[in-house]
């Protein structure tokens, strides 16, 4: 390695005037002193010759590049060194040490027994007032009980960071944390070593199976995460969804934006982009990948899976043919079952005859699938696709009914539209149940008698009774001779005050009536009340997967006694007294 002395100018300078005029210049290397140098670097590289040493004694190592090793000019060597290249006092100096860093936590070696003059009065730590106490505020603060003396918080350094130490994620790290885990897994290999050495006290055969099972932990891949992979419990597929760059990408096949769909995420198009030509280059990823064997090994996957599920040991890729064995004669058992079953069904219950009828294409010479060609025979269009329904019944019209339920609603209530009808299992009448009003009012009148009293027409015609009676009473008086004058007045003011009395009599009547049904309608909805409690409770004690739904729960809004019993029969967790009742 070869170390050229580059001497500073102020060196030059000094060493001039000590000298004095000797020497003008630093002596030039010759041509001779430059091939030594080299061929002594390639000895040191080679080996055949020691490596240069520093000023501290450390050995060089040769193969550093030149533009590392050589020190600048103004930093004034003699010799070959690498003492440049590590930090500098004088900078290293502005800056803290990585290993230093704010203390976490609290100081508790340090805890005191008695309260300290210019502690927290709250707590009693010195590093801190009251009023940043960050303890729950006592009531009698430590410095008057001199007890539960907080520990002092560590005083935190003064640090400066330097722009990677400010960054650092590790900064702070205490190496010992990690002894946790280790402990932690030691454990487990102590346990697991202990219970193979219960196995084998047991049964001596059983470690050959232990060190199967060791060796074939990583057979199947349902455990293992590996690089570039997409692994699930029961399929693992290698991600490669990159097309090869000569190939023809898919969205170029057909720029029509209503012909396939192509999916740019996962760079596939599944239908044919070109469903009009006979024979084509691309046919869509769904004919590639519904031909051939691709069932065939699907079908032999799911086999595998669900027979190792079971306790079968066999595995697609390890041991293909076992599992092509196993696999036919489970499919040979299979149907051997299903004719038996089918056999014994037919010689039970007989219609054989209808199971050899041809198919129902071929009998009414017609299908309902709409297919299109051309002059030439030639098909232009396949068969439209067929639309996925659900898997909940569909278009199912019960009991007459032209419509399906729910497709009515009215005041929160579900029902049908051809007959308004609110029941699910109520039969169809058509139009006239439209016109019928089914809502009957769930409390009744006490009496006839009081219904009509309660309307407002039964009222004016009493009135007009009352009146026409009077109009007679004035009639008659007129009639009669001006000598019974002061009788006709006597008897008008008896017949007054009678009228007078009856109306009383039926008012008071009237609001008797009233205040009694007011208490039924009250009585009613207490009950009402009670029985919702009670089934509350009991839907509150099922389980939540077999309670019922309530959407045929009727909506309305709450009349004045079912406020005033809700609020009679209500909970009040506030009152003390209510748990002692």
């Amino acid at each position: 390695m070869t170390s050229t002395t580059r001497v500073a100018v102020s060196q030059i300078l000094r060493s001039k005037d000590e000298t004095g005029d000797e020497e003008d210049e630093p002596k030039k290397k010759s041509r001779e002193d430059w091939r030594k140098a080299k061929e002594l670097e390639e000895a040191r590289k080679a080996g055949t010759a020691p490596a240069a040493v520093d000023e501290t004694g450390k050995d060089i190592n040769p193969h550093i590049p030149q533009y590392i090793s050589s020190a600048p000019w103004y930093y004034g060597t003699t010799g070959p060194t690498l003492k440049h290249q590590r930090p500098q006092e004088d900078t290293e100096g502005q800056f803290t040490r990585l290993d230093t860093y704010y203390h976490k936590g609290v100081d508790v070696n340090k805890v005191a027994t008695k309260y300290r003059k210019g502690a927290c009065e709250n707590c009693g730590a010195m590093t801190h007032k009251k009023k940043d106490c960050l303890d729950r505020p006592r009531k009698i603060g430590a410095r008057y009980t001199n007890a539960g003396i907080a520990p002092d918080e560590f005083s935190q350094p003064n640090l400066n960071l330097s722009y990677d130490g400010k960054r650092d994620r590790w900064n702070g790290y205490d190496p010992e944390q990690h002894k946790a885990i280790i402990e932690e897994y030691q454990k487990v290999e102590d346990a697991k070593r202990e219970l193979r050495a219960k196995k084998l006290e047991q049964d001596p055969t059983s470690v050959e199976e232990d060190d199967n099972d060791g060796e074939d932990e990583d057979k199947y891949v349902d455990e293992v995460d590996m690089p570039g992979t997409k692994v699930d419990s029961k399929q693992r597929i290698t991600v490669r969804n990159l097309r090869i760059r000569e190939d023809t990408a898919k969205y170029l096949r057909n720029l029509d934006p209503n012909s396939a769909y192509y999916d740019p995420k996962t760079r596939s198009m599944r239908d044919n982009p070109h469903p009009e030509a006979a024979e084509s280059e691309y046919a869509g990823e769904n004919f590639v990948r519904f031909t051939g064997d691709t069932r065939g090994h699907a079908a032999a996957a799911v086999f595998a899976w669900e027979a190792h599920a079971r306790g079968l040991d066999v595995h697609l890729l390890a041991e293909p043919t076992k599992l092509q064995q196993l696999q036919r004669q489970y499919q040979e058992k299979k149907d051997q079952f299903k004719t038996q079953v089918k056999q014994s069904v037919l010689e039970k219950y007989g219609g054989e005859e209808h199971l050899k009828a041809p198919p129902k294409e071929l009998l009414l010479a017609q299908t309902e699938v709409f297919t299109r060609y051309n002059r030439d025979g030639t098909l232009v269009s396949g068969p439209e696709k067929q639309l996925a329904k659900s898997k909940y019944e569909e278009d199912v019209l019960i009991n007459n009914h032209t419509t399906v339920w729910g497709s009515f609603w009215k005041d929160g209530q579900w029902g049908f539209k051809c007959c308004h009808s609110f029941i699910k299992m109520s039969y169809c009448v058509g139009e006239a149940g439209k016109s019928v009003v089914l809502d009957i009012p769930e409390e009744a009148a006490p009496s006839t008698s009081a219904k009509k009293e309660d309307t407002p027409e039964k009222k004016e015609k009493e009135r007009e009774k009352e009146k026409e009676k009077s109009v007679k009473s004035s009639s008659s008086s007129s009639s009669s001779s001006d000598s019974s004058s002061e009788s006709e007045v006597d008897t008008r003011t008896k017949t007054e005050k009678t009228s007078k009395k009856k109306k009383n009599k039926k008012k008071k009547k009237k609001h008797l009536k009233k205040e009694k049904r007011e208490k039924d309608k009250l009585k009613k909805a207490l009950e009402k009340e009670t029985r919702e409690q009670k089934r509350a409770d009991h839907l509150l004690s099922l389980d939540e997967r077999k309670r019922p739904y309530n959407s045929m729960y009727e909506v309305k809004e709450p009349s004045a006694e079912e406020i005033e019993a809700y609020q009679m029969k209500r909970l009040r967790e506030e009152d003390p007294m209510s748990q002692f009742l």
